[in-house]
């Protein structure tokens, strides 16, 4: 190929159709150029200098000035919007008033929003990864091919500013063009692959840009969704936990003799055990949970209409005719299952699920909370008694939003997830990444919680 480029260069003009191939790949390189400018003209983002050093290093010119006066009231915009956010959730509290099913209802509404939000973000981020890596192959693969196209686009302009040999005055200049012709004639075809080859990339970069960006506008929007969603729940979760400390004076108290009563024991029967036997809110959640019957089936099924009370006071369904029914309490993959290895030796007794930080966690099931705190390496726990001798334990939150003693209904918000793993090695398979361990346990010992799961989101309950 650099024998036929340099014969080139000495040559005589190029054919009618050389001329279309020179005009493409000119505008191919003009193309490959602009994306590469882009490139450089978009670094990656730097960290902020202080508002300090900001404002002496900015220069006093009209634009510098603008562009503050925008700033300024675009901060002005945003505390703007957040004092309007406020006030609506103060007049949607007062509405609520005393309400608890209202309030209830809220909360799993609302939380349902914020985890199908942080799952539309999960997906989001899971369809840039190929798309941002096929930009980068593509962008890598122009570049290299970029000064072969510049070197051939050299040798064709030389080409053409030669003048025409004279056919009929020498013998060699007949010779010369007919040669001429026949390089030509071999080296046309190729040049014009490649130059559909370089228009094709050319193309789908365009394509995939667009795709990116509407991508990236798309996730910009659900995070700004997930912002507010979580901070009208918060606010309600906030009205929950005051509501519930109106009813129970004593539930602060109730919380430190909990976690001083956990520090007797050595393992979760233990704990539960003693919780319920020892402190009065635990006590009379489980005694409560023991005096409910069964709740009644429809045509020996469960009714799952039952679930569509949020002011119920127990169970919607007992919990052992609730099999493929429950969703997981965090969005999550599930890293480690129930009797699989611990990674220390020992055997799973639950299952672990890998989250976002900052993911919300929510009940799988209606139960009574016997249990809210730390105990040993399990970080902080929540232990819920389902009632018919079931209970469900859920470790490895950063913070939780329930007190002992309160009845919690499927897909409540009762804890959120951290920024690591708050739970010992054994349940987390990496420090850095946040993880939620589940257990299920029958009279005390642990079970398979694997045919509670339900199969498929249309199955799963969520009050």
């Amino acid at each position: 190929m650099q024998h036929k480029r340099d014969m080139l260069s000495e040559s005589g003009p190029a054919p009618r159709g050389w001329r279309q191939v020179t005009l493409a790949l000119s505008i191919a390189v003009a193309a490959c150029s602009a994306t590469q400018v882009h490139a450089q003209a978009t670094p990656p983002a730097q960290p902020a200098a202080p508002p300090a050093q900001q404002a002496a290093a900015a220069p006093t010119s009209p634009d510098a000035i603008k562009q503050r006066e925008q700033e300024l009231e675009a901060a002005r915009e945003q505390q703007r919007k957040a004092t309007e956010l406020q006030e609506k959730l103060k007049a949607d509290i007062a509405a609520i008033g005393q309400d608890r099913s209202k309030l209830n209802q809220q909360l799993i509404d609302i939380a349902g929003q914020v985890r199908g939000v942080e799952t539309r973000i999960a997906d989001a981020e899971a369809r840039l990864q190929p798309l941002d890596g096929r930009e980068r192959q593509i962008r890598s693969s122009l570049d290299s091919r970029r000064a072969e196209v510049i070197e051939v686009l050299a040798a064709l302009q030389r080409a053409g500013r030669r003048t025409p040999p004279a056919l009929l005055v020498r013998p060699e200049d007949a010779l010369q063009s007919l040669r001429t012709a026949m390089l030509l004639g071999a080296v046309v075809p190729e040049l014009r692959g490649r130059a559909e080859k370089l228009a094709t990339d050319l193309g789908e970069l365009v394509a995939l840009r667009k795709t990116i960006a509407s991508e990236r506008d798309a996730l910009a929007r659900d995070r700004d969704k997930l912002t507010e969603d979580q901070t009208r729940l918060a606010a309600l979760v906030d009205e929950r936990q005051r509501q519930q400390s109106a009813a129970e004076k004593d539930m602060e108290a109730e919380g430190v003799r909990a976690i001083t009563l956990s520090k007797q024991v050595n393992d979760l029967q233990g704990l539960i055990a003693k919780m319920e036997q020892d402190l009065k809110s635990a006590a009379k959640a489980a005694a409560t949970a023991n005096l409910q019957g069964a709740p009644a089936t429809v045509n020996g099924k469960p009714n799952l209409g039952a679930f569509k009370d949020p002011a119920r006071l127990s169970p919607a369904v007992a919990f052992a005719s609730a099999k493929g029914l429950f969703a997981f309490p965090v969005n999550g993959t599930k890293i480690r299952d129930f009797g699989g290895s611990d990674g220390a030796g020992g055997v799973q007794k639950g299952i672990s699920l890998a989250a976002k930080p900052g993911a919300q966690v929510t009940t799988p099931c209606d139960g009574w909370v016997v249990y809210a705190g730390p105990f040993r390496s399990y970080g902080q726990l929540l232990i819920l008694n389902a009632g018919g001798g079931y209970h469900v334990l859920i470790a490895g939150m950063e913070r939780i939003s329930v007190n002992i003693g309160q009845f919690v209904l499927t897909g409540e918000p009762v804890a959120t997830m951290g920024s690591t793993s708050q739970v010992a090695s054994i349940f987390a398979t990496s420090a850095s990444q946040p993880v939620l361990y589940v257990e299920f346990r029958k009279d005390g010992t642990p079970i398979d919680p694997g045919p509670w799961w339900a199969a498929n989101e249309g199955e799963k309950v969520r009050g």
